[in-house]
């Protein structure tokens, strides 16, 4: 793991704060794709590449955003491959990564140096390249989720939407609520390097996946009846949970399996149509436990647990049409 520094590759890993939290990093590319083309941006088919990691939870949220709006013909992906080493994310042609498509590069930075001779921070996936303007439009994951599901309107092949016109305050709110505690919190416990930093995310971790075990007692997805994209939001988080946060990150009071609720809707989200062939647990154990050898020094890669995700869920009880229909 790396960052560049005014165009310059160097091995340094994230900086605690003076208390040994864990603080991420603003994404620096924040410029969006418009249907209208007022950006600058305009959604046109083919123009723009998405490059994704199926380990990186972020990424793994715009790669299942695009499948389930139908948008692989509109908008191309390649998959690095799931070791990030000293040199950061690389491209290669194990099973799933496919070589950079556009420019033949070795490694991700590459991209974002196309982008800014002189970037400095990391070097993080998602990104969306533009070919046309040969620049990086956005490596914001959660921006780039909503221009694919709005923006990207027109090219949808599936008439859906996971931003219902209706919901969207509560989709914003929801994504706000779970993105601290939950989908950030466990890499604030994993990358604390203070006690009490570590102490106080796994206890707000644990709070927040409580609130939400009472919510899906109640409802099937996190907004009612729909899926939306703060549900892809979570999802990508509880899908590593148990094979990764709770051992490597040290989350763990309880697994996800030890949740009725929420391992049942766990289940329910895998076994939408195209979801299982989006999710890849085998990158996602070897990226976490081969690339963070501070906190697993030998790189050994559990064998377990046993996951079967296909399992029956209960999660049909609450009824529902599943997806709110594009309007």
């Amino acid at each position: 793991m790396g960052m560049l520094i005014d165009g310059v590759w160097t091995t340094k890993w994230y900086e605690p704060d003076q208390a040994g939290k864990f603080v991420r990093p603003e994404t620096r590319f924040r410029d969006q794709v418009t249907a209208d083309g007022s950006s600058g941006y305009p959604a046109v088919a083919g123009r723009y590449h998405l490059y994704v990691s199926y380990a990186c939870p972020w990424a793994h949220r715009t790669l299942l955003a695009r499948g389930l709006l139908g948008l692989e013909q509109a908008v191309s992906v390649t998959a690095v491959e799931p070791f990030m080493g000293d040199d950061g994310w690389a491209f290669g042609e194990r099973d799933g990564c496919t070589p950079d498509p556009i420019f033949g590069a070795r490694f991700l930075r590459s991209i974002y140096l196309r982008a800014d001779v002189n970037y400095s921070g990391r070097v993080t996936v998602p990104v969306l390249w533009d070919r046309e303007r040969a620049t990086i439009v956005s490596n914001e994951s959660r921006e780039l989720m909503r221009m694919l599901d709005v923006e990207f309107a027109a090219l949808h092949t599936i008439p859906i939407t996971l931003y219902p016109k209706s919901m969207r305050a509560q989709v914003d709110r929801t994504l706000d609520q779970i993105y601290a505690p939950i989908n950030n919190g466990v890499y604030r416990a994993g990358f604390a390097s203070e006690q009490a930093a570590y102490a106080e995310a796994v206890r707000e971790l644990f709070a927040a996946l409580d609130r939400w075990e009472g919510v899906l007692a109640k409802q099937r997805f996190l907004c009612g009846e729909v899926v939306t994209e703060a549900d892809l939001a979570m999802f990508t988080t509880l899908l590593r949970f148990d094979p990764v946060y709770f051992g490597h990150f040290k989350c763990n009071v309880r697994r996800i399996a030890d949740y009725p609720q929420l391992s049942n809707y766990l289940r329910d989200i895998y076994q939408l149509p195209g979801v299982a062939a989006l999710c890849r647990i085998d990158h996602i154990k070897e990226h976490y436990y081969r690339s963070h050898p501070n906190i697993n020094p030998t790189r050994i890669v559990p064998v377990g647990p046993e996951l079967d995700l296909t399992a029956p869920h209960d999660r049909g009880r609450h009824g529902g049409e599943l997806f709110a229909t594009a309007q």
